[in-house]
């Protein structure tokens, strides 16, 4: 495989990549061709692509810099990957304030993407975490970003994309746990009305809350699912072991012609099956728990060479109930159903980034594999609805918004472009900012 591309492997992109190791590297000169920071390529779509352009490949600058036992504070170079992070703090009582469901992210990228976790209505987005960082803008300045020193630059570079320069270093804050171990609870649900519910009562005594939802069932078992709560174990468990190395890797490409409605049906039957009981009590490791699918290596390898889209939305509490059983009812009308699909809530906790994602309300994350002009119509259709309720998309999953429809959810985006390197740009950004 293209090691430089997107984890969805759609759009292809023709772009030329230099490393950078050390902290102290300038930009490097790109021959009046566009800049973009490069971590480890775990955006789904095209924000971490620069076609015509130049990748800084960023994963060398990889140092920790300083680690404050005490004060639960950590330093350290863009480039260290969430995987490195926890592996150095899990063992001294630490973890991170909130993760996505990957480890195999770097510092760097979660700040551009603003990434958001399980616990968000308690916690809000990884930037409401960073206490600052340096940013190493294309004309050689060095800018010290805080929520008090160039804050303009902070809250732009928060959910910025990489768009507004180099991050070197960055320092955020750390959640204080006793152990390794998470104590959870299973509950299968019935419809998205009892998803609701069942967030709305959690939120008070549960940290984490996150649900596997069925997108092809039909019927009465439309929109049914296990809703997944949890919190880190007392002090009484000792364990503070940190996570395996994943012990698979897929191995090849999957033929496009496993990935069926039928194939589809048959997993998630399956899955919503395998828990016979309405609830259902364990305590498990942190790393099943955040990262299920990091026990695979290069697993978007099952959707085959033509790769497969996210699709995330989130829309407004007011009105989500029903729009949310519309968008199931088209995904199922359209046998275009996903293996992983994932349903949570927002709380209202903001974010200081100028171009963050998260908002109060309901959102949904769906795989798709990439068939053509049938999936790219559901979109368009999926796009008015999500619009239509005043809802957005994740720029960080996203590999064909229209123009129209980003700048209607993200007003803001004349305003942050004004921060925005003159150098850099992606992909994404050019796609959604041209006005054709």
């Amino acid at each position: 495989m293209n090691r430089f591309q997107s984890w969805g492997r759609f759009p292809n992109a023709d772009q030329e990549v230099c490393a950078l190791r050390w902290l102290d590297t300038a930009v490097p000169e790109s021959g009046g061709k566009t800049l973009l920071p490069y971590g480890l390529g775990r955006s789904y779509g095209d924000s971490c692509l620069n076609d015509g352009g130049t990748l800084v490949e960023t994963s060398g600058m990889n140092r920790f810099i300083k680690f404050d036992v005490e004060a639960g504070t950590i330093r350290c170079e863009a480039g260290v990957s969430l995987d490195e992070v926890l592996k150095l703090i899990v063992p001294k009582g630490w973890f991170l304030p909130t993760t996505p469901g990957t480890k195999f992210i770097t510092v760097g990228g979660a700040i551009a993407n603003d990434i958001h976790g399980k616990n968000h209505h308690v916690a809000g987005t990884f930037g409401c975490h960073v206490i600052g960082f340096e940013l190493l803008r294309s004309d050689g300045t060095r800018h010290l970003c805080t929520s008090e020193s160039n804050t303009d630059l902070f809250k732009a570079t928060i959910g910025g994309l990489g768009l507004t320069g180099l991050i070197t270093w960055a320092e955020f804050k750390l959640k204080k746990v006793s152990n390794a171990w998470i104590d959870m609870e299973s509950i299968k649900f019935e419809g998205i009305e009892e998803f609701l519910e069942l967030s709305k009562s959690s939120d008070k005594d549960w940290e984490y809350t996150v649900s596997w939802i069925d997108c092809v069932a039909q019927g009465k078992g439309m929109g049914r699912g296990i809703f997944m709560r949890g919190n880190h174990s007392p002090a009484s468990v000792l364990s503070r072991k940190v996570h395996d190395e994943p012990r698979i890797t897929a191995p090849f490409d999957c033929p496009n012609l496993m990935l069926n409605s039928l194939s589809i049906k048959a997993f998630n039957t399956v899955y919503y099956g395998k828990q016979r009981a309405k609830k259902a009590k364990t305590r498990v490791h942190y790393d099943p728990f955040f990262y299920p699918l990091d026990a695979v290596n290069d697993w978007n390898r099952i959707y085959g060479k033509r790769g497969f889209f996210q699709y995330q939305f989130v829309i407004p509490f007011e009105g989500g109930l029903e729009t949310m059983n519309e968008i199931l009812r088209m995904i199922t009308a359209s046998k275009q159903g996903s293996f992983l699909a994932v349903i949570k809530t927002f709380g209202a906790k903001e974010s200081p980034g100028m171009m963050s994602f998260p908002k109060p309300g309901i959102t949904l994350a769906l795989d798709f594999p990439n068939r053509g002009a049938s999936t790219l119509k559901l979109f368009k259709e999926l796009d008015a609805l999500v619009d239509a309720s005043g809802g957005l998309l994740y720029p960080a999953k996203d590999a064909r918004m229209s123009p129209t429809f980003f700048q209607k959810g993200y007003p803001q985006w004349e305003a942050f472009s004004e921060f925005v390197d003159p150098k850099f740009s992606s992909s994404f950004w050019r796609r959604v900012t041209s006005q054709s």
